[in-house]
């Protein structure tokens, strides 16, 4: 008998998301395995944000369904929102918080008791803990997004999402944080990363899906796509011919 198929991380079937008569969200079905690195890509106004936002409770799907690790995003939100970390695109702490005491806050916003140490260990990992008592708004901007990342990962998420998590920093800083990707992978965290940067996909990830306009156009492993360049073209070079062709198919 053949073992049962595992749970995936993050299931989304039908997902469709509209504001007013703008469908932002095409009928998505998506499945990203427990422990992969997957990268959502997509041009501006692709829907990758707004699909993240119904994912994270952050906006609600008009129809279809989205589970993480077999919970209901919309029934079981309590459990599902403690599975769940997220990195956004925008800056989004108290800049009259200490890097510390956003920690501290950021547990107690997500269930779990103040654990000092807990906040103590991530400021170390970050690079943070000589500006541990610093008002957060007199952070570089590097040091901002290293913030963001502690914060997502203070209630030891399950699912991490990563939006954008490198827009803005310098060639150092992306280097570690793509390590730490890399380490939160190997423990066990499954990471769904958004990025620009294609070089990161490259890199990164496990599986890579395409979106464009909402509608998701391919998943596929990483070696798998590459291959679609014939082995001579890099990642940049498929990603603007699926979006081209996927324009092309629209149109007809």
């Amino acid at each position: 008998m053949s073992a049962p198929t595992p749970t995936p991380a993050l299931r989304c079937t039908n997902v469709v998301k509209r504001f007013g008569d703008f469908e932002a969200v095409k009928d998505v079905s998506l499945e990203v395995r427990h422990g992969e690195i997957f990268a959502l890509l997509g041009p501006n106004g692709a829907g990758k944000t707004t699909l993240i936002g119904c994912i994270t409770g952050l906006g609600r799907a008009t129809s279809g369904s989205i589970e993480v690790f077999g919970f209901d995003v919309q029934k079981d939100f309590r459990i599902t929102r403690r599975l769940v970390g997220l990195v956004p695109q925008e800056i989004n702490f108290d800049p009259f918080l200490s890097p510390y005491q956003s920690l501290l806050v950021q547990q107690g916003l997500m269930g779990r008791k103040p654990d000092p140490a807990r906040a103590e260990a991530l400021l170390e990992t970050f690079s943070l803990s000589d500006h541990r008592d610093a008002y957060s708004r007199h952070l570089s901007g590097g040091m901002k997004r290293r913030l963001l990342v502690a914060k997502a990962l203070v209630h030891h998420p399950k699912l991490l999402f990563l939006d954008e998590p490198t827009a803005g920093v310098d060639v150092e800083l992306r280097k570690e944080l793509w390590d730490e990707v890399r380490r939160l992978r190997d423990e066990g965290t499954t990471i769904v990363l958004t990025t620009h940067y294609l070089e990161e996909a490259e890199m990164l990830a496990d599986r890579i899906g395409v979106l464009r306009k909402g509608e998701l156009l391919v998943v596929e492993d990483r070696e798998t796509m590459l291959a679609r360049g014939g082995g001579d073209k890099r990642l940049e070079d498929i990603f603007v011919q699926l979006v081209r062709d996927g324009a092309k198919e629209a149109a007809e």
